[in-house]
Parts: structure tokens; sequence; C-alpha cells
């Protein structure tokens, strides 16, 4: 359940309220107005949820992959690109847009807790989570404020700098989207008539955005978002869109568009569920039968297919694989909707968590010791003014580290770095080059997600197999989840096919700056 998109969440309010049938059939945007300047070669990223390189390796191998099998045998496919962190949805799409950990882009995880206004930001997640945070500030947070107001403003999006180059993108059904050009969206009226959303919305996106119900160019959509069609959350939707582009002639230098299905079988069944990855494949061949051959399609286009995060296994026996925040916290006081001055407030994010120390009177020292008595957590971690601090129920030991030190990682950042390196299992070579293992890009993604908010707080990650949970949350034992920064969640694959041109380094930060200097050589 780690893509809860915007309509995602809009789909749980029409059900909850019995109001199915209830949808309005919004217009239809119209492209005759829109004249294209698009690059020669214009490029097309197809983001995949959830896709990892062994499953899709195995379903080309099986002969269930036809499109992408063509797509790797006519390009460049890479194994172990490094994703963000919190491996949540929209962390990664922030980091994605920007080129920026969560340290610049301010978008944290999934769920968070916003110090200055004393509440739980949540983007939709599980349903008890969604009512404890307040059915409306949810949909006020995903719809509305997530891209007006949380994503920083210090940062620019590839949407934004292209705009800036007097060169058109588009978005299609992307949950971060933040542009340059006013957009209207189109809100079911019973969700306004219900006051959790306002009837006229507007936001800014890019020069095309396509976002299942709140907006739209292809009139065929209209049977592709109802509510068990998850409201255009769905491959369709997104394939019927860039289609209509494609064949209209109005492709832009740039568009972005989610595959969203793969995400919900792989955390219902597993990690080696190849089903999601075989209508994935429907849908790119659908794409590529726009053009009169699939050979033509890779002359006049750049597509990018590219994993957002991995999923690994949960154990089923939910006994041991689940680590219940609360118990293992008792004796503490707990935010909810209706306990405001707790001591303790917890954001889950699946594999990760958040604990904010929200009582001056309790030392960080005393939730460290507490948790560090439980093996399935991998390391506990915090900040002060002075440095990072890393712990691990697996050593007496400390580790600290801070930027630009003397040391110097694989993507030239440089470090100052002190204690038990083995907790975040580093290797330091000739004793100044650090190597990184379980946890790829660890020190540049766990300071950024220490440092992308304000208060005193804790991040806790747990060991393969293993899942966070509080009394509210949703869990996936004998399923599939993520959001750790270890590398079984962490490392997805990235075809490019069309270019011979290839990011920096194998990492999901650097892929902004890569594709503008892709539509800049065009």
């Amino acid at each position: 359940m780690k893509r809860k998109m915007v309509i995602a969440f809009i789909v749980f309010l029409v059900i909850s309220t019995g109001l199915v049938l209830a949808i309005s059939i919004s217009p239809k945007k119209e492209l005759d107005d829109f004249s294209i300047n698009s690059t020669k070669k214009p490029v097309i990223l197809l983001v995949v949820d959830s896709l990892m390189s062994e499953p899709l390796q195995k379903a080309v191998k099986e002969g269930k992959a036809p499109a992408f099998a063509f797509l790797i045998n006519n390009g460049h496919f890479n194994q172990e690109i490094i994703s963000s962190y919190p491996t949540m949805s929209v962390t990664i799409d922030s980091t994605l847009l920007t080129g920026t950990y969560p340290n610049q882009h301010k978008v944290p995880g999934l769920i968070w807790f916003k110090e200055d206004e004393n509440r739980m930001i949540s983007y939709g997640s599980g349903i008890r989570e969604i009512w404890n945070n307040g059915l409306k500030n949810v949909a006020l947070d995903s719809v509305v404020r997530l891209n007006k107001d949380h994503l920083s403003k210090e940062v620019q999006t590839i949407h934004e700098e292209l705009a800036n180059r007097e060169l058109q993108s588009a978005s299609i059904n992307g949950l971060l989207y933040r542009g340059s050009y006013e957009h209207q969206l189109n809100v079911p009226r019973l969700i306004t008539m219900a006051n959790l959303l306002p009837k006229d919305i507007e936001m800014n996106g890019p020069t095309l955005f396509s976002l299942g119900v709140l907006s739209q160019y292809n009139r065929e959509n209209n049977w592709h978002k109802f509510v068990w069609n998850r409201m255009g959350v769905n491959n369709q939707f997104t394939v019927n869109e860039l289609k209509y582009l494609i064949e209209q002639k109005k492709l832009p230098s740039f568009t972005l568009a989610y595959l969203p299905d793969a995400d919900a079988s792989i955390h219902k069944n597993g990690p080696d569920d190849l089903k999601g990855i075989e209508k994935a494949d429907q849908a790119l061949q659908d794409l590529l039968n726009s053009f009169a051959s699939w050979e033509e399609a890779i002359q006049e286009v750049t597509w990018i297919a590219l994993g957002d995060s991995g999923q690994s296994s949960v154990n089923k026996d939910k006994k041991t694989s689940l680590i219940d925040l609360n118990q293992s916290l008792t004796g503490y006081t707990f935010w909810e909707g209706d306990k405001r001055d707790a001591q303790l407030a917890i954001a889950i994010n699946e594999r990760m968590a958040y604990i904010y120390v929200n009582d001056q009177q309790v030392e960080l020292s005393q939730i460290v010791n507490i948790l560090k008595e439980d093996k399935r957590i991998g390391f506990i971690a915090w900040k002060d003014e002075q440095a990072n601090y890393v712990v691990s129920p697996q050593s007496d030991e400390e580790f600290t580290f801070s930027p630009k030190g003397t040391y110097v990682d694989d993507y030239e950042q440089s470090w100052e770095i002190a204690g038990n390196t083995s907790i975040l299992n580093l290797k330091v070579i000739n004793g100044e080059r650090i190597q990184y293992q379980d946890y790829p890009d660890a020190l540049a993604r766990l300071h950024g997600a220490l440092h992308s908010q304000e208060g005193r707080f804790i991040i806790v990650d747990a060991e393969p197999s293993y899942e966070f949970i509080e009394e509210h949350s949703y869990d996936h034992a004998g399923g599939g989840a993520h959001g750790s920064l270890h590398k079984v969640d962490s490392i997805v694959p990235m075809i490019v096919t069309g270019s011979n041109e290839l990011p920096q380094y194998n990492r999901l930060v650097d892929v902004k700056k890569w594709i503008l200097q892709l539509l800049s050589d065009t």
C-alpha cells in the first residue's frame, strides 16, 4: 500500500460514505491550443511502481515481458539504481523530481510529524491511520499541501527548470508534479459537499497535467477512473493519456508517467510476484504500438523505464515479524488525534519509522536504550548540532558521521566519520575511501532523512524480514514491504533505450540532472 496517491485516498472517501456511483465525469482538457515545441527527441520516463531487477529478469527469461526485453536488448540495463530514503513513494518522487534528498526537498516520508502544527502529516495509508489523523487533514495534505506547501520552495522540480528553459513537460499520474503552469483540479462533487476538499483547487504543474479523476485529456479515460478502477490510479489510465499525446503529436520534451498497478500485488504476495511486471509490460506494449513499429518508437523517443523502490519479504508470523513500537515503548504516552500533549509521536513508514520525542523531559538516550534491546532492529539514528549518531542492537559501540570531512565515498561525497563503521556495514579502504555494502549511499541518504524536518526525533530501521507497526498502522506480514535503508528495499532497475548517455552515478538522485542534460544536448 505504498503508492497512496491522491486519488487512492479519494477512493476511500467515496467508499466510506457509500457514494460509489457519485463520481462526476470530468470535462476533457483540450490540446488544440497547445503549441508543441518539443526537442527533436523527447524523453519519456516511465516509473514502474515496485519494479525490481530479479523478478524483471525472470519475467523476461520466461517470455512474459516482451516489451521490457525489447528495450533491454536495444538499450542499456542498469540493475542497481539506488533509491531515496525512506524508500516510500512521496520521498522517492520528491527526490526524482528535484534531484535532492529530504534534507533539501523537505518531504520526510509517507507519514511524518509536523512540529510547528503539532500534528501528523499523512498522504494516505491504512484506513485506521487516515481516521486517526483526520479525514480532512489527510485530504488536504495529499491533494493540496504536498505540492503547494510541503515540497520545499528552495529547490526546483524538473518541470520548473524545463519551463525556465522554455521547454514543455508533462506529468501523468505523478503524485509530485509541481511546475510553472496553473491547473484547475476537478474535485468530485460529493467530496466538496462533505467539506473535505474545496470545490475550486488551483495547482501549479507542468505544461500538461493528468491525475486520475482530478485532471485528464483523453475522453476514453472516463471509463478507467471509477472507484473500482481506483479513480484513474491505474496503468490503463496512464497509458491512455500518454497514447493520446503521442497520437495527437503533442508529446512535449519530457513526460513523466507512472504505472502503479504492480505495487498492490507485491505487497500482498511478496517480491517474487510477477503479475505486476506482466501488467506493466502489457502497458508498455500498448505504448510502443502507438508507433508504426517498435523500432520507430525508440528512434523517435528516448525511453527510460525505472523502478522506484524494492520490496522485501515480511515473515508471515506476526508475533515475530512485526515490531510494535507502542508495545516496545510501554510507559510513555503517544500522540493520537485526540491526545496532542503526548510524550512521543510515532510515524510508521513500513520498515522504517520516525519516533518524535516531544516531551523535553524525556532524554533521547532513554528511548534509544529501550530500542537497542530488540535484535530485529538494524540500526537506530538521531542527530544533534554537532553530528549524526548511529547505534545498533548488534553492537555496544557507536558510529558518528557528518558532511565535509577527510573520508570520500564512491560518489565523491566527503565525510567525517568515527566509531564502529560496521553498524552501517561500511568499509574504509586505504584509510580514506568509504565503500557501501548492505546500505547503499548510506551516509547521504541517512543524513537526508535526519535533517529533513524540525524537532527531536529518532529513526529506527528494521532488519530484513521485519516491519514496524503502531496501534493504527497497516502491516504486510506474509507479503512485501519497504521503507528501509537496506539494499533489499533500495535497489531498483533502470532501462535506457534511445540514448547512449547515462547518469553520472547509479542513483535516483542523479536522474534529474541527467535528463536535463539529455534535453540540452538534443
